[in-house]
């Protein structure tokens, strides 16, 4: 009975498909009966939340698709007609719809803009796959109550998604990611939902000409513009916006990975189109060899995060999240910059040790920049997964763009003095403490494994990782003084601190590690960096068998 009900759900939903593709890979399973894949497919629903959908390309509610999307479109224009959308006059709300270089984002794009269209909102979409930082300027550019972005970001070739934003141009949050998916769920069937063939705007250049003149805020004026840099796109849409904003900061001409400058839905030269995942620089890193610039910088494929890279000694190596946090931050301090450095909880604790020293507010929030934007007076967020928010006022979401320029800037200008962004890392060791962090990061294709490793770190608590002491554990699914619940574990040590979380957009249990390690002056720097190395080894072992990963 059970193959019966899920032939009959799975031609229900044939039935109404409006995709060509997806009705063909469809009833190709029904015909040859593929339980499994059908079960895969029809074992539930996409769940919508803090971060929108995203999931793998296919046919059924469990995949990304334009019966999925449509869908969503729908709850989220009922979600924004009850919340009494602002109207000017008698115009309806506006929403601003921008999609990626991925496999169906702009026909995901185009059913939105239909979708609002009939549902009586007003909606305009970006005439190409550009960033999606440009998508979340031009939602406060134009005064818009809603945007959404087609973006899986730098999930792999399979994957799509759909995030979305409200009118202050940050991303959404309980309730309203609750709410939106009752809206969702109430959706009876597609022919219900509105689509009209026209009706919508298409925005020009002059969307993206205003973001870049908005970038000249980032940077100072007369500051150096003298460092070379090698740039990849990672297959993704960032290139030409990263060039135009170069060439109008006046800074040299990036020199471009050839293999990985065009959008390229396939990612062919990547096994994840993440910069943070091994081999994935590795042709940045030869074009380097080739040219010596002073500074690699990748996006990547929405172009919202910015990786950086350095020579260190004799090779390149990447640069950690938090060590470009830590420079953008100090680079930020010295011009001068008011305001409040915000970070999510996973990032290093430096930051706020920075921030105090200037006398600035510090505060931490949940990971994401959902949770960043929304700090009060933000001058400047990070979070360790490359996310930089630089310009709040432009963009209120991170910007990997943005972020480039202020890190290129900071290269030209540790370069008049014949510095380097290692020699300023080395600063900030010996002013602050070494912050050394890492990640045990584990991906898995059983979800279940997470949920187990989860419940045996809270039934069995560790009480020491490395020999340090555990003088703090906190289960964050019930929230703190300063932070609304969500599901991690926070453990502070003597010297150290690890959280411990599910991913919120991959199937990972991620773990973020700290050490801070006293150092007296430079030459205490190779001891000191030693120890941390070891220690966090150390800590990674411990931590793995507790949670039997």
């Amino acid at each position: 009975m059970e193959d019966v009900a899920l032939i009959a759900q799975a031609q229900a939903w044939l039935a109404e498909d409006p995709d060509p593709d997806t009705r063909e890979e469809l009833a190709r399973l029904v015909d040859t009966g593929d339980h499994t894949e059908l079960a895969a497919r029809f074992g539930g629903t996409l769940q919508f939340g803090t971060a929108g959908l995203r999931g793998e390309l296919g046919a059924g509610p469990m995949r990304m698709n334009r019966s999925v999307v449509i869908r969503a479109a729908a709850g989220l224009a009922a979600y924004l007609k009850k919340q009494g959308t602002p109207h000017g006059d008698d115009t309806a709300g506006l929403v601003v719809i921008g999609y990626d270089a991925r496999h169906k984002s702009a026909t995901f794009a185009e059913d939105t803009a239909a979708v609002m269209t009939g549902a009586g909102l007003r909606a305009a979409v970006l005439d190409r796959p550009l960033p999606t930082p440009v998508l979340a300027f031009a939602i406060r550019h134009l005064g818009a109550v809603a945007g959404v972005e087609v973006t899986a970001s730098h999930n792999p070739p399979r994957d799509n998604g759909y995030k979305v934003y409200l009118g202050d141009g940050s991303q959404i949050v309980p309730p309203a990611d609750a709410e939106i998916a009752a809206e969702i769920e109430a959706v009876a069937s597609l022919a219900a939902v509105p689509r009209p063939t026209e009706g919508w705007e298409t925005l020009g250049d002059a969307v993206l000409d205003a973001y870049l003149a908005r970038t000249d805020a980032v940077l100072a004026k007369g500051s150096p513009r003298t460092a070379r840099t090698v740039y990849t796109a990672m297959h993704g849409v960032g290139k030409d916006v990263l060039l135009a904003a170069f060439a109008r900061a006046g800074f040299p001409t990036p020199e471009l990975v050839a293999e990985q400058a065009e959008p390229d839905p396939e990612f062919p030269t990547v096994a994840f189109p993440n910069p943070e995942e091994p081999g994935a620089m590795d042709l940045a890193f030869a074009k380097a060899r080739e040219t010596d610039p002073d500074l690699v910088i990748a996006n990547d494929p929405d172009a919202d995060r910015c990786a950086a890279a350095v020579k260190d000694g004799a090779d390149w190596r990447m640069l950690r999240g938090d060590e470009v946090g830590a420079l953008l931050a100090a680079h930020l301090v010295r011009r001068g910059a008011t305001g409040t450095f915000a970070e999510s909880i996973v990032s290093s604790s430096l930051l706020g040790r920075i921030a105090e020293k200037a006398g600035l507010p510090h505060e931490e929030t949940l990971t994401g920049f959902k949770w960043i934007a929304r700090v009060e007076g933000l001058r400047y967020g990070y979070e360790e997964a490359l996310g930089y928010c630089v310009d709040p006022e432009g963009v209120r979401d991170k910007d990997g763009i943005t972020a480039a320029l202020l890190l290129t800037e900071l290269a030209s200008d540790l370069k008049a003095d014949g510095r380097t962004l290692l020699d300023l890392l080395d600063d900030l060791a010996v002013e602050h403490g070494l912050h050394a962090t890492d990640q045990l990061s584990v991906r898995v294709q059983d979800l279940g494994i997470i949920a187990s490793a989860m419940r045996r770190l809270r039934e069995q608590p560790p009480t020491e990782l490395a020999g340090l002491r555990i003088t703090t554990a906190e289960d964050l699914t019930r929230g703190t003084e300063k932070l609304p619940p969500t599901d991690g574990l926070r453990y502070t040590l003597d010297g150290a601190r690890v959280v411990v979380r599910p991913s919120g957009t991959e199937p990972k249990l991620k773990c973020y590690l700290e050490v801070v390690v006293p150092v007296p002056d430079k030459a205490g720097l190779p001891e000191a960096r030693a120890r941390a190395a070891a220690l966090l080894e150390r800590i990674k072992q411990d931590l793995a068998r507790a949670a039997g990963i």
